[in-house]
Parts: structure tokens; sequence; C-alpha cells
């Protein structure tokens, strides 16, 4: 009987622990399948998203693509623009050099025909013609007259000089009024002054500018009489002591006609320095005709 009922409670005791174990195993597999279903639902939604990417990104790719061929063309069609300005500018160069040469033969074709027509008057009808043709001469010596005195004209209307008077030293003193001869001469344009006399004589009637500059060195009386032909209308005088450089420098505006002369007297007992360094200077020029 004791075995017996040990027996039985073996038996009761398996069906307990198989009991749970089934209890245990139902409660792990309904815990599993919401999880399941989750990872069901959860990985369909990744790879739509990963899906999604991959088409952006070969879009992106696509669009960089298209930007670059645009850049590329753009490029291109800068450079053949670029050529072209290039090429319209040497056409252009090339054309008005044409231009000037084709005046230049115009003109040179019209004196040719012209010369080229007088001969054949005077070859074909020299009795019939003189009179015209020597009108024609007459006409043609008046104006290249005319033409003549215009460049005359013109040339008397450029009129600037600038001199230095001398390297030798000193200038003076003397005793009797002299006439200074600037010997150095800069600028002469219209060869209105002449060095060898000293004098300045107008081209032409108008208002000129003249200026001068006078250095001594000895003790005493230095400066120079500025004459309009035979008349004084300035004296200039500074008085120095020895041993040491003393300077001045003074201008005068004056109204000339053709022919006037101007020209710097040193006065008795008066002297000058100058030397190669030009201390004494003398220039003036036309400022305007009248």
């Amino acid at each position: 009987m004791r075995a017996v009922g040990l027996l039985l409670l073996l038996l009761a005791l398996c069906g307990s622990g198989a009991q749970g174990e089934l209890q245990e195993k139902a409660s792990t597999d309904a815990a599993e399948e919401p999880t399941q279903q989750t990872t069901k639902q959860t990985t369909p939604d990744i790879w739509a998203e990963v899906r999604a990417l991959r088409d952006m990104v070969v879009e992106l790719n696509l669009h960089m693509e298209l930007l670059q061929r645009e850049n590329s063309d753009m490029q291109t069609r800068l450079s053949s623009s670029e050529s072209r300005i290039k090429q319209l500018e040497r056409e252009n160069a090339d054309l008005m050099s044409l231009e000037t040469r084709l005046t230049a033969t115009e003109n040179r074709t019209s004196g040719l025909e012209t010369e080229n027509a007088v001969d054949e008057i005077v070859e074909e009808a020299p009795s019939v013609n003189t009179t015209r043709l020597s009108s024609n001469e007459s006409e043609l010596l008046i104006s290249k007259s005319r033409i003549e005195t215009l460049e005359r004209e013109n040339a008397e209307r450029k009129v600037a000089f600038y001199t230095g008077l001398t390297d030798a030293g000193h200038v003076g003193p003397f005793n009797t009024a002299t006439t200074l001869k600037y010997s150095k001469v800069f600028t002469n344009i219209g060869n209105a002054y002449n060095p060898s006399t000293g004098f300045f004589t107008a081209p032409v009637r108008g208002v000129y500018y003249f200026q001068f500059t006078q250095c001594g060195y000895q003790k005493g009386y230095m400066g120079v009489q500025v004459y309009k032909n035979n008349q004084r209308i300035m004296w200039n005088v500074e008085y120095k002591e020895e041993g040491r450089w003393e300077y001045f420098t003074n201008s005068v505006v004056l109204e000339l006609m053709a022919g006037d002369e101007i020209h710097l007297v040193l006065p008795p007992s008066y002297s000058l320095y100058d030397d190669s360094n030009d201390h004494n200077t003398f220039s003036g020029s036309l400022l305007f005709t009248l």
C-alpha cells in the first residue's frame, strides 16, 4: 500500500510539472507572436524608404549630369563667341587699313587723272586751249601763293625762345652800355631771336611775354635795362656785397608790331656772372596775335 501511495504521488507531481511547462510554453508563444507581427510590419516600411532614397539619388545624379552638360555647352558657346569677337576685331582692323589705303589710292589716282587730263589737253589742242590753260595756271599760282602765305602765317604764330648768356664767367663792368648777347640758344621756335646780335624781332603783331633772370658775384651793381627798339622800358638794379651770389628775376608783357625789336642792355659799371650752370637766362613767347 505504501508503494502504491508513493507511485500515485509521483504521477501527480509529474502531471503538475507537465502542465506548468505547457502553460509556460503557451505564454511564451503568446508573447512572441506580437513581436513577430511588429517585425513583419516594420521590415516592409524600411525597404520602402531605402528604395525611395535610391530613387532620389538616381534623380540627383541625373540632374547633376544635366547641369554639367549645360555648363559644358555654355563654355563652348562662350569660347565660340570670344573667338568670333577676336575675328571681328581683326576684320575691322583690316577694313580700316584697307579703307586708309583705298583713300590714299583714290587721292593719288585723282591727282594722276588731273595731271593726265592737263597733258592731254596740251597735246591735243595747244592752240585752242592756250588761253584756258594760262587761266588755270594763274589760278594754280594764286592758290599756291595763298597756301604759302597761310603756312608762313601759321609758322609765324609759333614763337618761343629760351637762351643762356655765356660760359665765360664774369661779364663787365664796362665803361659804356653794352647789349647782352645771349649766345647759348636752347629753344628758338620761329627763329625770332638772333644770338649774334642779342635782338628778338617780332614776326607778327601780337602780345608777347618776356622773362629774364640775372646773377652777379662781384661787389657792386648788377642788373639790366630792357629796350623796345630804341626806347628803354624797364631798368632793373641790385647792389650786392662781394663774395656771395645774388639773383633776381623779372618779366614783362608787351604789345609789339611786326618788326619791333627787344633786347637787354648792361649799364656802365654793372656786372653779371654766368657759366655752364646758366645763371643768366632770357626767354620769351608769343601769347596771341592781334
